[in-house]
């Protein structure tokens, strides 16, 4: 037992040390503008960068010198910059806010295409080993493009037209491929949901519309049917279509500013725009927690203490395919199994991390411990505590996935089905709050009339009675989440179908504030990609345990904002850049080098003021980015005090 504890001592309570000494190596000059965009090449003794000032700049990283710098024909800022493979590292392709995409050779320091075919600004470029000669353009005019430099004609053609889907306002912002599999093309947009393409079907549907006889006819029905069946599949955070109507109204904009495959193609890292960070698993896909349904799907006859018919809807939550059951109480209850000494003193600790509110630090305990015992219904149900708590954005989702977590494995886990009623209420699913209530009445008579119930109850009702209730709500017309544009009539029968197929989120990183600018990036990094990575609107970059979403390391890299992160290919080296003119390189300092200032220390108060940054009112942010200092933005992260939960008695107040 102990040497398993040392084990995860090793493992886990002391960082790496390669992300333990991170420092600044170098900084590289040379730019006289933000610099936007950098890029490794495959061997990674190369580093490009583009900038504001529309030059780009091929650097020796491991000798920090300047090996070249030429002004690419652009008129404006360069967003992206890609070697194209194959290529000796001697084309570089750049795109940039003139809505041109243009291509150089670097030997000659010549440009030798323009492409000319974008109509707004073009924010970034893909490639892919499998493809040589071809890459890929996003651009805010909604288009994703495919360019063949071995065709004479310097043209391109459109691969996905996301206005078709989405209406003429929807901006593509980024796109990646996946690089163990070059026929996956993931494209980040305007709102919440990311979309993964398969090219190769897209390319046969085309194929196969020229060459049937009768597709002149049939060239209106082409327009509807842009994309083949099965060639698109779409990735959201399960709780951000409910959420869109509340953050528009606050001009809150959700946008994907960056995505990214794992190295070993399974996994997409998304840095939601407006959000956190999240990443989906491309492999174990799970279908989002709830949505609102349209209307009740029982009688009262078909439902009993929460048992349901086959079709996956219980109390009125669609569990989809999880397999989660509010099952029938008290009967066949899994003993749980005791932690392990080790655990046990971490859940301990997390338990008194919490009783002195110390939200963050008890999710971080309950994180690492769930990770080495992902059976245990307490350690959820605990976590699930701490989310609520802590109330960020995403908390609640977050605690109504463990709570639904902790029922699978003990059904009879009183206070996680309570706590399930409760996260349902906050995430505004009203009537299926009122029926999990209900159910947890049936199954724990006892707690029918406990305080806790009575207050919830009433939260409930008065939500329900509430004139103030969303009208769509009440009419049952569909799901909200699809109602989630102002503009509904902009968005195609394909694409609802689409966004009701939508995949949920494996993993959710939080403590970084992306709002102000479009090109933010997050990223896989260290050995084994082990950690990820996020720029962020205080001029520091977050880094994260994967597995445990722990935050372990805060860096400032910019006097502003960092937006770039791009790993070296193969060792811990990290190049970041920002509003900064100029390019950082990070890598483990000697031991015998005391580390800079640029350590950000206090981990929980960069990340709350974050959140606090994340919820403010736009011109309060911009004020705030202009230097000055805002009083009355509450302390406590997003949903300001908390005190409703204060009368709960034995049911919530505390973890087990």
């Amino acid at each position: 037992q102990e040497r398993g504890a040392l084990g995860f001592e090793r493992h886990y309570h002391v960082t790496d040390p390669f992300i333990r000494r991170l420092g600044l190596e170098a900084e590289l000059q040379g730019h006289s503008g933000c610099v936007n965009c950098l890029e490794w090449n495959e061997k990674g003794d190369l580093l490009a960068s583009g900038s504001d000032d529309q030059h780009t700049i091929v650097w020796d990283p491991l000798h920090h010198k300047k090996l070249l710098s030429m002004h690419t024909g652009h008129t404006a800022n360069i967003f992206s910059v890609k070697f194209l493979p194959h290529s000796g590292d001697r084309i570089l392709i750049t795109g940039a806010a003139d809505s041109k995409v243009h291509v150089h050779d670097l030997t000659v320091k010549e440009t030798v295409h323009m492409f000319g075919d974008h109509t707004n600004r073009v924010k970034r470029i893909a490639t892919a080993p499998m493809w040589p000669n071809t890459f890929w353009s996003a651009a805010e005019d909604g288009l994703i493009r495919q360019y063949d430099l071995r065709e004479n004609s310097k043209r391109s053609e459109v691969l996905i037209d996301l206005t078709e889907y989405c209406g003429q306002l929807v901006e593509a912002k980024c796109l990646t491929v996946n690089p163990q599999d070059n026929n996956y093309l993931a494209v980040g947009a305007s709102g919440p949901f990311v979309r993964l393409y398969d090219i190769r079907m897209i390319h046969n549907h085309r194929k196969s519309m020229k060459q049937s006889p009768s597709a002149g006819v049939h060239t209106f029905c082409d327009r509807q049917k842009p994309l083949p069946d099965g060639a698109a599949q779409y990735y959201v955070a399960g709780h951000l279509p409910v959420k869109l109507p509340d953050y528009n109204n606050r001009l809150r904009v959700l946008v994907a500013t960056y995505v990214t495959f794992s190295p070993d193609g399974t996994e997409l890292l998304v840095n939601m725009g407006g959000e956190q960070v999240y990443l989906f698993d491309l492999t174990y896909k799970q279908r989002p927690y709830t949505f609102l349904l349209p209307k009740k799907c029982h009688t009262s006859g078909e439902v009993q203490n929460g048992k349901t018919s086959t079709n996956g809807v219980s109390n009125g939550i669609h569990l989809h395919s999880n397999g989660f059951r509010l099952s029938e109480g008290r009967a066949h209850v899994s003993p749980q199994v005791e932690l392990p000494p080790y655990l046990e003193r971490i859940k301990q600790q997390a338990n008194e991390a919490f009783a002195c509110q110390l939200w963050t630090q008890a999710i971080q305990l309950y994180s690492k411990a769930v990770q080495k015992a992902p059976n245990n219904a307490m350690l959820y149900g605990n976590r699930a505590a701490a989310y609520m708590k802590r109330k960020w954005d995403g908390d609640h989702y977050d605690a109504l996935r463990d709570c639904l977590k902790a029922i699978s494995l003990n059904p009879c886990h009183l206070k996680a089905h309570f706590r399930l009623a409760r996260c349902l209420f906050e995430l505004k699913y009203v009537a299926e709050a009122l029926e999990c209530l209900d159910d947890f009445k049936g199954k724990f008579p006892e707690q029918a009339h406990s305080s806790a119930c009575d207050a919830l109850d009433r939260d409930i009702n008065a939500a329900l009675f509430s004139k103030s209730d969303n009208a769509e709500d009440k009419k049952g017309g569909g799901p909200i989440r699809l109602r989630a544009t102002g503009r509904k009539d902009s968005i195609s029968e394909d694409e609802m179908v689409l966004r009701e197929r939508s995949y949920d989120y494996k993993f959710r990183y939080c403590g970084h504030c992306n709002t102000t600018t479009d090109i933010k990036e997050a990223n896989f990094f260290g050995s084994n990609a082990q950690y990820i990575v996020s720029g962020s609107d205080d001029g520091s970059f977050f880094i994260w345990e994967k597995e445990t979403t722990n935050l372990v390391r805060v860096l400032q890299g910019d006097e502003s904002i960092v937006n770039c992160l791009q790993p070296h290919p193969s060792y811990c080296f990290l190049a970041t850049s920002g509003i900064d003119p100029v390019v950082r390189l990070w890598n483990p300092r000697p031991e015998s080098e005391t580390l800079n200032g640029r350590v950000v220390v206090d981990m929980e108060g960069a990340s709350q003021a974050n959140q606090r940054r994340m919820n403010a009112d736009p011109l309060e942010v911009m004020l705030l980015n202009m230097g000055y200092r805002i009083t009355g933005l509450t302390s406590g992260g997003a949903g300001g005090s908390d005190d409703e939960d204060s009368s709960e008695g034995q049911v919530q107040c505390r973890p087990s």
